[in-house]
């Protein structure tokens, strides 16, 4: 029995690829190739070259770190917000982590010399990229911070509402073995967390599936990581963003000449004491 195709989503459902100019975006549409990414695909290892460059659309890109000894722990997600291969960006062939499908999607790929060549072409497509490396660095950074000083509960609150930004439901695929290697951290830390929230009345949690019940409670057991870095990403590229039109020099404001002084032809003109002493002994010698 075979099984129909899913129908190619809108590339431009990827906010990146929405926020190029239209001149960039017909030079791009045509090199763009359609995949279906499958969960647990390793789009790139660290340390790797990268051949393509990827645009999710409705699949999920875990970004992972791992450690000589096999563990692993989550520095970015990667979804409809972005592209997976910034280094190329940066002018590096090889990735700086491993790029593994969380959720398995739909997503667009482009060689990577095509994007080289493209960049080269083209400033504002390259200060749109610029602008997403900076936003996808800021959440590796609010990542870390994470990691570091909140709670589990805080950290888990905070990938599960990552995950429903680029997820198209209300529903999230994870496991808490998976939960736990996203967040370096122990297993049983994980599900006393889940256990927590599911007794709140915030997620429903069953074989592997996260359904959220309520987003506004799961942003008050989150921390301010989620908020930060969701905050800085719309501020560097904002869907609806576009490259800036060029600025015109306003036009110069006319110069008015300066009005005349009005002329009093019957104003009096004064007349000094000895004018005076002249006139009357005039008038006196007539």
């Amino acid at each position: 029995m075979t099984h129909a195709s899913k129908p190619a989503a809108d590339p431009r459902q990827n906010q990146l690829l929405f926020a190029l100019l239209d001149t960039d975006w017909a030079h791009w549409l045509p090199q763009l190739e359609h995949v279906e990414l499958r969960a647990g695909q390793v789009l790139h290892d660290a340390g790797g070259a990268q051949a393509y460059v990827y645009f999710p659309t409705t699949a999920i890109v875990s970004m992972l770190y791992l450690t000589r000894e096999g563990q692993s722990a989550e520095i970015a997600v990667v979804g409809n917000d972005g592209m997976v291969g910034v280094s190329l960006i940066m002018g590096s062939d090889s990735a700086l982590s491993q790029a593994t499908v969380h959720c398995s999607g739909q997503a667009y790929r482009l060689r990577a010399q095509a994007v080289k060549t493209e960049m080269g072409r083209s400033g504002p497509l390259f200060a749109i990229l610029l602008r997403y490396t900076q936003s996808l660095i800021a959440q590796v950074t609010q990542t870390a911070a994470c990691n570091r000083f909140h709670s589990i509960e805080q950290q888990f609150s905070r990938r599960l509402l990552a995950g429903l930004d680029r997820s198209t439901s209300d529903e999230l695929s994870m496991t808490q073995e998976m939960a736990a290697n996203l967040l370096g951290v122990r297993r049983e830390g994980v599900t006393a967390a889940a256990l927590k929230l599911q007794h709140a009345g915030v997620i429903r949690y069953s074989r592997g599936r996260i359904s959220v019940l309520d987003r506004t409670r799961l942003e008050h057991h989150s921390c301010e990581c989620y908020s930060a870095s969701k905050k800085e990403h719309a501020r560097l590229l904002n869907p609806a963003m576009r490259a800036p039109a060029p600025l015109q020099a306003p036009s110069p404001r006319p110069v008015r000449a300066p009005r005349p002084e009005p002329l009093h032809l019957h104003a009096r003109v004064p007349i000094s004491a000895p004018q005076r002493i002249a006139e009357a002994t005039r008038q006196v010698q007539a």
